[in-house]
């Protein structure tokens, strides 16, 4: 198995919201794969055949930045520090992880997403995203690699075998990839049928615990 992909199945340590937001951040401006293991999963989710490093779960692998676009259009300039404060400090309209974590714990956080601002944003809006943020302080924590090209480690971490419940894209189980697609669309459908908010929910100036 690829050394890199090694470091995160068996990272020296795993981080967590307030590491990951304080400043200066101890993660790196560069591009690279980062790594969700959870201390507690969603009870929607079935982890049983996932990886796990100690009390954790592997669930989510994601990379900052996307690979380069084909038609042209410039690369994206996204860090691994910008992302992961995204995912820890953002909203559901930014991160897939905190919109597909928010609609798993829906009922047991009591939070509903939400159309927000002109109506094509969804959020969980405020208080909503910040209950969000603070389940994910307490169980949600993260490792990285660095890597100058970490859509080639993604794509060759996607097509392993490994079980990651939450990964949509590239996911190779189809069961897995269609049960959250059509939570997530479910959720949609019920945030359109209610009023456009003005609470974008986010961000927030500081993680409140």
């Amino acid at each position: 198995m690829n050394s890199l992909t090694e470091r995160l199945l068996h990272p020296d340590r795993l981080y967590s919201a307030s590491e990951v937001l304080a400043r200066p951040s101890l993660v790196p401006g560069s591009a690279g794969v980062y790594a969700w293991y959870f201390s507690q999963v969603p009870s929607f989710v079935d982890a049983a055949a996932c990886h796990r490093h100690g009390d954790h779960t592997l669930l989510y692998v994601g990379i900052s930045p996307k690979a380069p676009p084909t038609n042209g259009k410039p690369p994206s300039r996204s860090t691994l520090r910008k992302r992961l404060q995204t995912h820890y400090g953002g909203n559901a309209e930014g991160s897939t992880l905190r919109l597909t974590l928010g609609c798993l714990l829906s009922e047991q956080l009591g939070i509903k997403l939400r159309r927000v601002g002109s109506g094509t944003r969804y959020t969980f809006t405020n208080p909503g995203e910040q209950v969000l943020d603070r389940w994910m302080q307490n169980h949600a924590f993260v490792a990285w690699v660095a890597t100058d090209r970490p859509w080639e480690l993604e794509s060759r971490i996607l097509s392993s075998g490994l079980c990651l419940p939450l990964n949509i894209n590239g996911n190779s189980q189809p069961e897995t990839v269609a049960a959250l697609s059509a939570l997530r669309s479910k959720a949609k459908q019920q945030a359109k049928n209610m009023e456009v908010v003005a609470d974008n929910g986010g961000p927030r100036k500081a993680l409140r615990l």
